[in-house]
């Protein structure tokens, strides 16, 4: 199993000069992370696309790019591209390049997005959600099969006989799609062939056996091969010297943030007996030492039939960047070692 970190590139930006100086300061430590994560072993480290204050990767291929100049083995990836309220050229150009750039590393993740400011922002109707990212996963794995493109849509000008460049290095640019909890987002995947990356950031993990189920059958009478049909998981988590501890430095964050983004969604506040419910044996959240999280790792892979690829989302939590390169170091050099020994 492919064992991951993925970042939201989040800061505590602040206002005027100290809101410069904080976000060049996030970005150097984030780069310094997924550096770390290619020392200690670790298969792969994403970048996730948001358009809000708080969170620094509104152009997550330039991110992405800079860490390619200062490691030699990590995949690198989306998690996920807003593809619903982006250009199908751009992207597919950005990663190709960013190919090139990484010898042959890169990835994306596409999807819709868990939060909505990328529509008005770019002039798009949030009606359209749907039929957005159907057209330009469409338009986008076109591209990838062929260097010279013939299509038509609703939302983007036609390409007649129009050649796009640069193509990556890589035979097939790898194309995830990113789901929640949508039924026809599972099915889709499955019908085209492409490998899933599912975020279960609540509840219980083993709840999405029935989806993933779904996608698989889906890929099964398109008549896709079963080694095509590739599930990852991006969960809440973070890992300690001992359980304690994690939870300890990892509580106090997640309950700020999850109780903050709760007001716009309507939520109710977060808890600790919340929180430990989810942190629980079935629950979505893994925060704790290495051995008990490799064993819910795979424990969580078994539930679901197996999964090739797992990522932390571990940022969310105000943790300080010590914190979180000691935690890294963890994952790479204990917890992903015991999960496939």
């Amino acid at each position: 199993m492919e064992i991951g970190i993925d970042s939201f590139a989040s800061a505590d930006v602040g206002i005027g000069e100290d809101s410069k100086r904080n976000s060049r300061d996030a970005i150097a430590q984030l780069l310094e992370r997924i550096e770390h994560a290619d020392k200690v072993g670790l298969d792969v480290f994403g970048i996730g696309e948001h358009h809000r204050k708080e969170f620094l990767d509104s152009a997550p291929v330039v991110i992405l790019a800079a860490a390619a100049a200062r490691t030699k083995n990590i995949r690198l990836t989306s998690a996920v591209t807003v593809l619903s309220a982006a250009d199908p050229v751009r992207v597919f150009q950005n990663f190709a390049t960013l190919d090139l750039v990484s010898n042959g590393r890169a990835e994306m993740a596409v999807g819709r997005g868990s939060f909505v400011e990328a529509y008005p922002l770019f002039g798009l109707d949030l009606h359209d959600y749907d039929e957005l990212f159907t057209e330009k996963l469409n338009l986008l794995l076109n591209i990838r099969e062929n260097e010279i493109v013939n299509w038509s849509g609703r939302f983007r000008a036609p390409l007649k006989n129009q050649s796009i460049y640069p193509r990556p290095l890589q035979e097939e640019l790898p194309v995830w799609v990113g789901v929640g909890g949508t039924p026809e987002s599972f099915v889709r995947a499955g019908r085209l062939g492409l490998p899933l990356m599912v975020a279960i950031i609540g509840g219980e993990t083993h709840r999405f056996r029935p989806l993933i189920e779904m996608y698989r059958e889906a890929g099964r009478k398109a008549g896709h091969a079963p080694e095509k049909l590739k599930v990852g998981l991006h969960s809440l988590g973070y890992v300690a010297e001992t359980h304690e501890q994690a939870v300890a430095d990892y509580y106090p964050g997640y309950s700020e943030t999850f109780t903050r983004i709760g007001k716009e969604r309507g939520w109710p506040p977060v808890t600790k007996g919340h929180f430990d419910a989810q942190n629980g044996p079935r629950g979505a959240l893994l925060v704790g030492g290495p051995e008990e999280i490799a064993e819910k790792i795979k424990r969580h892979s078994e539930s679901l039939g197996g999964i090739s690829r797992f990522t932390f989302q571990m940022d969310n939590a105000a943790l300080p960047h010590e914190k979180l390169m000691r935690s890294i170091e963890l994952i790479g050099t204990k917890v992903a070692p015991m999960v496939n020994g």
